[in-house]
């Protein structure tokens, strides 16, 4: 039985390939993506989901979450620090695709649409994270009962180990509201982190992208043909990376195959005050823990298992078998 599934997103390339990769995958049953602003303003976040759903046109069409405030980006805090996202995912976030005009019919804000849907389907939902958790955390305040509801909470957010990458102590969906984060990842639900350590590590590689071009039809291969090149030129200059970065198919990766990874329980807070570390995700590592366990963070990943997930759903089974995906460590 496919799983029941909400994406709350601030599209970017990579949140519109995971967004693809769950309207394909016939194992997810897409309720709705909401929209969130960050890597591009609320408005922008909002029209991004609804053109990249209308453009996939799946026979069961998605609710859409309408974010209609919330500038992009981290804010006066990091004194210009930040990296240029408008040069990283293009100028209206989706590389260079020309978006269509596109408006949403009677839209409902996002955190309401997420009670409505985690009320109808309690237990059964599981909500992935791909932005800001903003919209989390008010859906929390406007509903007690939310996370109790919620089948699964995976967060793609924070790291571990090393560094950030909005600045060098701060992952962008942490930075991007940190008292969000902060509310979520501290509280009593249950919930699964997968940090930058982890999403980092399964790339597409420049040869994958090759045979993609060809395989993928229909609406997805228009949308991929218009972002995926805009990502490779981006991921080289902005991160040296010599392919496409997967971190958010890797986020949907943990949500609805987990066995392709390991996990840890631990415990993690987020800084909301220094100049230099805002934002920054804190993890009590010490030999004789003082914090109580409050996650289960990812730890590995099978990056070429993630990768033969991207491939065989965009393109087919074979395409993932003959290992036009290989690269990426565990």
């Amino acid at each position: 039985m496919p799983r029941k599934l909400i994406i709350d997103a601030d599209p970017g390339i990579g949140d519109a390939l995971a967004i693809t990769l769950a309207v394909l995958d016939p194992d997810i049953d897409l309720l709705a993506v909401t929209a969130t602003a960050g890597c591009v303003d609320g408005p922008t976040a909002t029209r991004n989901v609804t053109a990249i759903l209308t453009l996939l046109d799946p026979d069961k069409r998605p609710k859409v979450g309408a974010c209609e405030a919330g500038d992009a980006g981290v804010g006066p805090e990091f004194g210009g620090e930040e990296l240029d996202w408008a040069a990283v995912n293009g100028p209206d976030g989706l590389g260079a695709w020309q978006l269509p005009d596109v408006e949403l019919y009677a839209p409902r804000d996002s955190p309401r649409l997420l009670v409505e849907l985690v009320r109808e389907h309690e237990g059964e939902v599981t909500l992935l994270t791909l932005g800001p958790l903003t919209n989390v955390k008010l859906a929390a305040e406007r509903w007690g009962g939310f996370y109790e509801a919620l089948g699964g909470l995976v967060i793609g957010a924070g790291s571990v180990e090393i560094g950030g990458d909005a600045t060098a102590a701060a992952e962008f969906n942490v930075a991007a509201d940190p008292l969000a984060a902060r509310s979520v990842l501290t509280g009593r639900s249950s919930k699964t982190l997968v940090p930058l350590d982890v999403t980092r590590r399964p790339v597409l590689s420049p040869s994958a992208h090759e045979t993609l071009k060809g395989a993928v039809r229909g609406g997805a291969g228009e949308l991929l043909s218009q972002m995926l090149p805009w990502a490779l030129r981006s991921n080289h200059q902005h991160f040296g990376v010599e392919g496409i970065s997967l971190q958010e198919p890797t986020a949907l990766a943990a949500a609805v195959r987990p066995e392709l990874f390991e996990r840890e329980e631990m415990a993690v807070d987020v800084e909301t005050a220094g100049d230099l570390t805002y934002g920054m995700t804190v993890f009590d590592r010490r030999g004789v823990r003082r914090w109580q366990t409050n996650t289960e963070v990812v730890r590995e990943v099978d990056a070429a298992g993630v990768q033969d997930y991207v491939l065989s759903v965009l393109a087919g089974d074979d395409l993932a078998d003959n290992g036009a995906g290989a690269g990426g460590t565990r």
